[in-house]
């Protein structure tokens, strides 16, 4: 709480203050499932940037004699044009979510599963969509870990990593 008196600022008390979580981010009011957002939404700005970019060369082209165009609007718009067509060729649809991708996982270790987790990360020039899946036998302590990444496109096994868990936990 804010005053102009100075006094009164300095009298109020750390009971008083509370920090509060925005609602936006408050997990324990979250309605139902986490949906992670398709990657095929790069399409959308892939194809602003090649309209844009294809505009700007037709510019550039029919308006070359113009003192207000010079050799940077060819530059721009093929820039433009080729990140557009990156765009495009990188919005790949995520066909498998994050549960389909621990079940491919949970073939491919061949062993039960107790804690695991799940992160999108991108591989390769095409930037295709992988799940990464970290995973733990479900003993307790567990015996085994794995890292499966699975291909979110098409569903199959990209790599995999199994071990013996080194962790010890012993002296818990």
């Amino acid at each position: 709480m804010h005053t102009d008196d100075p006094v009164a600022d300095e009298q109020v008390r750390d009971e008083q203050v509370r920090d509060e979580l925005p609602a936006d981010l408050d997990v324990a009011t979250a309605m139902g499932d986490y949906v992670f957002p398709d990657n095929s939404r790069r399409r959308i700005p892939g194809f602003v940037y090649l309209g844009l970019g294809l505009t700007i060369l037709f510019v550039g082209l029919f308006a070359a004699g113009s003192p207000l165009v010079n050799g940077g609007f060819q530059v721009g718009g093929v820039a433009l044009a080729v990140l557009g067509v990156f765009h495009l060729q990188a919005g790949m649809h995520v066909a498998f979510d994050e549960r389909e991708a621990l079940v491919a996982a949970t073939r491919a270790v061949g062993f039960p599963i107790g804690h695991a987790s799940a992160q999108m990360a991108w591989r390769g020039l095409r930037s295709r969509p992988t799940w990464r899946i970290l995973l733990y036998s479900n003993e307790s302590p567990p015996d085994r870990r794995g890292l499966v990444l699975v291909d979110a496109v098409d569903g199959s096994i990209v790599a995999q990593f199994v071990e013996d868990n080194p962790e010890d936990w012993s002296a818990d």
